[in-house]
C-alpha cells in the first residue's frame, strides 16, 4: 500500500508540473460548442457489472466469480447549454441462457453540467440477479450441463459524483463527448478527476458467499451485505484526435481513495477505514457533424473493498452506440409563446 501511495503522489506531482506543455498557445479555438442547440440523442449497447469475491476459502478455491445476466439497454436523453439528463431501459430478451444465469435486472439514471474548466457527473446505478460462475468446481450437486449457482437475490449498487479539472483550459468535457461539441484538431490535457461513491453488494435473504464456502473462523466470510463509501482524487490525461469529420478520444487515471468500509454480520455492523486504489477509462470514437453525430463510447470503473485477504471487487463496463441531432431554438419565438401563454404584454 505505501508504494501504491507514493505512486498517487508521484502522478500528481507529474500532472502539476507537466500541464503548461500541453496549453495551445494560438488564438483559434481547438473546437465549436453547439450549447445553443437543443440536442436529442438515443443510443443502443450494454452495461455489464461483475464482481469477484478473492479469499483463500480452501486449497483449490481463491476466487469466487459473479456474473449477471444482462440485457441490451436502450437510453434516450437530451443535452442544452450546460445540462444533459439521459436514463436508460433494458431490452426483453437475456444475452445469456436463463438457465445457467438466471434473470437480471439493471437500473441506471444519471446526469451531468459543466462549469468553466470543471465538468460533473451524477449517476445512479443497480442491479439484481447474479451468478456464481462454474460453482460445479466446489459444489459437488452441481455438473458441467448446470455449472452455475444462481443467486437472483443478491443486489449491487453505486452512486458516483465524479468532478473533473482539466489544467489545459481549453479541453473541454462537452466536445470530448461529442454531444454539444466537437474538436477540430489534436488537443491533450492532465487533468484531477475528484471522486466521491457510494456502493455495496448485499442480499436481503442469506450470506452472499454460498455456505458450502463459509469459514466458520472468519465471521466476514458469512456476511450479508458489504458496502463502502470513498472519496479521493485520480491524477489522469486525455486526449484526443481529429481527422477530417472523425474523432477518436481517449481519458484514463489511477489514484487512491479514502475508503469507509463496512459489513454486516447477524445484524451487527462492522466499520473500517483505510485506502482502495482506483482506476478508470473512458474511451469515445465516431463521426461529428454540425446537425448530427454517431459516436461509439466505452467506460470502464473499478470499485474494490478488502477485509484482510477477504476482498470483495465490483466492475463496471458499458458499449454503446449513440446517435445524435441538434436542433436550433429560437429564443425569441419562445419568450413570445410565453408572453402571449400568461396573458402579458409585450
Amino acid at each position: 500500500m505505501n508504494k501504491l501511495v507514493q505512486h498517487f503522489f508521484l502522478l500528481s506531482v507529474i500532472a502539476f508540473v507537466s500541464f503548461r506543455a500541453f496549453g495551445q498557445k494560438d488564438t483559434i479555438l481547438p473546437y465549436e460548442l453547439y450549447d445553443d442547440k437543443l440536442v436529442l440523442y438515443t443510443d443502443l449497447g450494454f452495461n455489464s457489472a461483475p464482481s469477484s469475491i478473492n479469499y483463500p476459502f480452501n486449497s483449490t478455491v481463491e476466487k469466487l466469480k459473479l456474473r449477471n445476466n444482462y440485457n441490451a439497454l436502450l437510453g434516450l436523453g437530451f443535452s442544452y447549454k450546460w445540462l444533459s439528463f439521459r436514463f436508460s431501459l433494458a431490452i426483453p430478451g437475456a444475452s445469456r441462457a436463463k438457465s445457467r444465469y438466471g434473470t437480471s435486472n439493471y437500473y441506471n439514471l444519471g446526469f451531468d453540467f459543466s462549469l468553466k474548466r470543471f465538468f460533473f457527473d451524477i449517476d445512479f446505478q443497480g442491479n439484481q440477479g447474479y451468478a456464481f460462475k462454474n460453482a460445479y468446481k466446489w459444489n459437488d450437486s452441481l455438473n458441467k450441463l448446470k455449472p452455475n449457482i444462481i443467486r437472483e437475490d443478491l443486489n449491487t449498487f453505486s452512486f458516483s459524483l465524479n468532478t473533473w479539472h482539466f489544467f489545459n483550459d481549453r479541453f473541454k468535457m462537452q466536445p470530448f463527448r461529442g454531444s454539444t461539441g466537437a474538436y477540430t484538431k489534436d488537443i491533450q490535457s492532465f487533468y484531477l478527476k475528484y471522486t466521491f461513491n457510494i456502493y455495496s453488494i448485499y442480499s436481503n435473504e442469506k450470506a452472499i458467499i454460498p455456505y458450502q464456502l463459509i469459514d466458520s473462523t472468519n465471521s466476514k466470510t458469512g456476511t450479508s451485505a458489504v458496502g463502502a463509501v470513498d472519496l479521493g482524487v485520480l491524477p489522469g490525461f486525455a486526449y484526443v484526435k481529429r481527422f477530417n469529420d472523425f474523432q477518436i478520444g481517449a481519458m484514463g487515471g489511477f489514484g487512491v481513495v479514502l475508503q469507509s468500509k463496512l459489513y454486516k454480520y447477524d445484524e451487527n455492523l462492522r466499520n473500517f477505514i483505510g485506502l482502495a486504489p482506483r482506476y478508470d477509462l473512458k474511451l469515445i470514437a465516431g463521426y461529428n457533424k454540425p446537425k448530427y453525430y454517431v459516436m461509439l463510447v466505452t467506460d470502464f470503473d473499478n470499485k474494490s473493498i478488502r477485509f484482510n485477504d477477504l476482498i470483495f471487487r465490483q466492475t463496471y463496463y458499458s458499449l454503446r452506440l449513440v446517435g445524435g441531432i441538434r436542433l436550433g431554438i429560437d429564443r425569441d419565438k419562445i419568450k413570445l409563446r410565453r408572453i402571449k401563454i400568461f396573458g402579458q404584454e409585450l
